[in-house]
């Protein structure tokens, strides 16, 4: 009797690849676009200030789950903590890491961009993964995702055990991501100086 083959985990390096196709694409807008946020400047450093927050949430909420997911992702189903509120928090803070760089470049339409692309991107993700993990976890993931929204959170459904067990590798890994939108912050600030002092040829964008 021939056995059905096992499903297989989800390859991570096509969406690290759409995820920096993604970025390629809208690096011009990023560069050359002069937000009309700009003016008056109270504005642009609100949505500034809003977006350096998001992208600290961002690294912490990424730190959060790791604690959690390290060193267990695909060898069995994690509901606790960030877990606990959706199915994909990693993804949920990526995606709050990408809205906190468009607001920090004082643009609602780069925002929009970034934050609804990236979100897309990791659906999409998120999707494909799933396929393993109802194959691999059958009826246990099933209930868990009847419960638990796959991205957006649900903060009522919150619960945590006392206690978890760290993976340190897995924490050393997403400290060097974390690099990646930490260094968001500065990028922000270099775009948004070159374009006050004329340095770059610029174009409005709302």
């Amino acid at each position: 009797m021939t056995t059905a083959p096992r499903t297989a985990p989800f390859d991570q390096k096509i969406r690290i690849r759409a995820l920096r196709a993604m970025g390629l694409l809208l690096l011009p807008l990023m560069i050359f676009a002069q937000p009309i946020e700009m003016q008056p400047q109270w504005m642009f450093e609100t949505l500034e200030m809003l977006g350096v927050f998001s992208v600290i949430a961002a690294v912490l909420g990424r730190f959060w789950s790791i604690l959690y997911i390290g060193g267990h992702k695909n060898s069995r189903v994690i509901e606790q903590g960030p877990y606990s509120i959706c199915r994909h928090p990693l993804y949920l803070f990526s995606t709050l890491g990408a809205v906190g760089l468009g607001l920090m470049l004082g643009s609602l339409l780069l925002t929009a961009l970034l934050g609804g692309l990236t979100f897309l991107a990791l659906g999409m993700t998120a999707a494909r993964e799933e396929a393993f993990l109802r194959a691999e976890f059958g009826p246990s993931y099933e209930e868990y995702a009847r419960r638990v929204p796959r991205i957006l959170p649900q903060l009522a459904g919150f619960r945590t055990e006392a206690s978890i067990t760290v993976s340190v590798g897995q924490l050393r890994t997403n400290f060097f991501d974390a690099l990646v939108f930490l260094s968001f912050i500065p990028l922000a600030e270099i775009l948004e100086g070159m374009k006050m002092a004329g340095e770059l040829p610029t174009f409005p964008v709302f």
